[in-house]
């Protein structure tokens, strides 16, 4: 039971993103057609909202002052997440089966960071939280111009890209609503209130994605797969994807962890940076891949499920070091 109150989101997924499939594989048309007519992308940005606007509102902003001003560390891990990850997908496009495996191996790697998660590893591996809060902040600030970027550089020669209509999509459901979030923590009694209800509201928020996580397996993926001869078809391609996912993120803690101590800093900061750098939002995504419909959600949802298992293991066997000096 305790295994089962630390890892119920990795189950939860797990379980809804088969189950979604399953039944997808087995709705009619019809009903998939009126869903798409009365709900479609609206649904899902609905829900990113809530969860981008629930995740900022319990992020605790506060203990920022070190980290702004010693920006070294936090540039860095913007860095990382926002340009060294993309160009470490890049070359892995061409190996790629299905066209929206690759698609969407593009997205995982061009959304920003996981809005708690890498402040939370960060802290579990002993490392500095400031740098990995305010890298989350940054990367989520300027997903509307840094994802639809990358997309429209990459991938736009194979997949038809309205830029202006992802970017005011990223607007509205992400900026906005995580905007709001921290303005909601300058009113006191609100800012308590987050304090005091931290880990409720959080689970509101996760719920909330496994709740955009099996609608996108039930009404998108489910569908399609069933329309493509089910999983056995496609399981070559799968594998290829996933890989490559791992790949990705592996590559980018170790250059990260690597290219920090090449530029000096201090342990606590390295381990921010590859947990803030290497780490990718869901929800952010999710709310892309739904833009371009088809199999695009896959390869993030195989990306974050790969980022919880990995980093866990790296937190924990990273806390078990030694601190060692900066050059170490």
């Amino acid at each position: 039971m305790d295994w089962l109150k630390r890892r119920w989101f990795l189950v939860g997924l797990v379980v809804l993103i088969l189950l979604g499939l399953l039944l997808g594989m087995r709705l009619p048309a019809e009903t998939v057609q009126a869903v798409e007519r009365h709900a479609g992308r609206g649904m899902t940005s609905s829900l990113v909202a809530i969860i981008m606007f629930l995740m900022s509102y319990s992020l605790d902003s506060q203990l920022l002052g070190r980290s702004i001003r010693r920006p070294g560390p936090v540039i860095f891990g913007c860095l990382v997440n926002g340009a060294l990850v993309p160009l470490l997908a890049w070359p892995l496009l061409p190996l790629q089966r299905l066209d929206d495996f690759a698609l969407g191996l593009m997205i995982a790697a061009a959304v920003p960071c996981t809005l708690a998660a890498a402040s939370v590893w960060t802290r579990r591996a002993h490392g500095n939280d400031a740098v990995a809060l305010l890298v989350t902040m940054v990367t989520n600030s300027l997903c509307f111009i840094v994802t639809p970027l990358w997309l429209s550089f990459v991938v736009e020669s194979t997949f038809e890209l309205d830029a202006g209509a992802l970017m005011r999509q990223l607007i509205f459901s992400a900026l906005i609503p995580a905007a709001l979030g921290q303005l909601a923590r300058l009113i006191a009694p609100l800012r308590n209130f987050a304090a005091a209800y931290r880990a409720p509201i959080s689970v509101i928020a996760q719920s909330c994605v496994l709740a955009t996580v099996f609608a996108a397996a039930l009404f998108k993926a489910g569908p399609q797969l069933g329309a493509s001869g089910g999983i056995e078809a496609s399981l070559p391609a799968v594998v290829i994807v996933w890989t490559s996912c791992i790949v990705v993120h592996l590559a980018a803690i170790f250059l990260a962890w690597h290219g920090g101590r090449w530029l000096g800093f201090a342990r606590a900061d390295r381990i921010a940076i590859a947990f803030s750098g290497s780490q990718k939002t869901l929800p952010i995504g999710l709310l892309v891949a739904s833009h371009f419909g088809g199999f695009t959600l896959f390869p993030m949802l195989m990306y974050h499920a790969s980022q919880l298992f990995i980093d866990t293991a790296v937190a924990d066997r990273v806390a078990l070091l030694p601190d060692l000096p900066t050059s170490e």
